[in-house]
């Protein structure tokens, strides 16, 4: 929902894509859950709520979700704000080849400002990552104990 909102001038500049971090997160810590056919999907979603040449994102999220799935061991070996800088790289990608298609359509580079999404995004990874975490923990599971078996029973 927050890609989709209509977010206006330096806003838009600086707000990162949230459903590739979203997926990125999923690939990362869950990578047998989510995989390129999801990132595909969803990537086509967002090329018709953005109004986008049909492909481009789900081209660019398919590509950078196969490079987190090949990288998330190394990702996960290191606390949140290193992780930010790995994500920083798998963002850059995705932008990077959202931003060829649209120069191949024949769009015209808008200036090196596009590319601070990336940026906004490695620095919302750290706390998005830890509310994602806080809202799949399972609190609501009753404490289970375990008592071994006495005399013959088993």
């Amino acid at each position: 929902m927050l890609d989709i909102l209509p977010w206006q001038g330096a806003a838009l500049l600086l707000r990162p894509d949230f459903v590739l971090l979203l997926l990125l997160y999923w690939a990362v810590h869950q990578p047998l859950r989510i995989g390129m056919g999801a990132a595909w999907g969803l990537g086509l979603v967002m090329d018709v709520a953005d109004g986008a040449l049909l492909g481009q994102y789900a081209l660019a999220y398919t590509i950078t979700i196969f490079l987190a799935l090949t990288l998330h061991r190394r990702i996960q070996a290191f606390s949140l704000w290193p992780q930010s800088l790995h994500i920083f790289s798998l963002l850059l990608v995705a932008q990077i080849l959202v931003l060829l298609v649209r120069l191949i359509s024949g769009a015209a580079f808008i200036g090196w400002g596009y590319f601070l999404a990336s940026v906004t995004g490695a620095l919302i990874w750290p706390p998005l990552s830890l509310l994602v975490q806080l809202a799949l923990k399972h609190k609501s599971l009753p404490d289970i104990t375990y008592t071994t078996p006495r005399g013959g029973d088993k």
